[in-house]
């Protein structure tokens, strides 16, 4: 019988989760694991027996994080049959989602890990900018109509949505100026309509 390799012990997920928590309040940037442990009711050499090392316990710290993006992303891919198809009600289904309060601390972790990922290619952030990518423009693809997602300008008009909507987000976090943004974005959608 061949080698199951066990998953992680309850106690490890439970940690996880905390961390988890404390890091969308606290950010990743200056992480050290004595604060991080006194916090969520561990210790430092609990956290590196789990996961190794501190870059370990970052990268299951941005898997998790993955986690809740992946199923933003499946909701998205699977949404409701009433939703037209499309790239601007696309947009405007993921731009209500960003635009929520309630997200932003998600969403500053995923702008942290976005940005440690561009300039510290190596370690544990090492892929993560462009996982990210691949994956919205993956779902952007899905809600495209055939014809319009196979043209020439599918990939082109995937790019500009996901570039919008990257950049608005950004905009959002530095100002939570939540309604000149979604204007912004409303005005913007039109370039993402196909041509009649």
């Amino acid at each position: 019988m061949p080698d199951v390799e066990p998953g992680p012990s309850a106690r490890q997920v439970e940690l996880l989760e905390a961390a988890y928590a404390y890091a969308l309040v606290n950010g990743l940037a200056g992480l050290s694991l004595r604060p991080l442990a006194a916090a969520i009711g561990s210790s430092p050499r609990v956290l590196m027996f789990l996961w190794g090392s501190k870059d370990g316990l970052v990268q299951a710290l941005l898997s998790r994080a993955r986690q809740d993006e992946l199923a933003l992303l499946a909701r998205l891919g699977q949404a409701d049959d009433d939703a037209p198809p499309g790239l601007a009600p696309t947009v405007e289904l993921v731009w209500s989602w960003l635009a929520d309060a309630e997200h932003r601390p998600l969403l500053r972790l995923w702008a942290e890990a976005y940005t440690r990922s561009l300039v510290e290619p190596d370690g544990p952030w090492a892929g993560f900018a462009r996982a990210t990518v691949d994956d919205w423009l993956g779902v952007l693809a899905a809600r495209q109509p055939a014809p319009e997602r196979d043209g020439a300008e599918g990939p082109v008009r995937r790019t500009l949505a996901l570039a919008v909507l990257r950049g608005a987000l950004l905009d959002l976090l530095a100002t939570d100026d939540e309604p000149r943004v979604t204007a912004a974005v409303a005005l913007q959608l039109s370039l993402l309509r196909p041509a009649r």
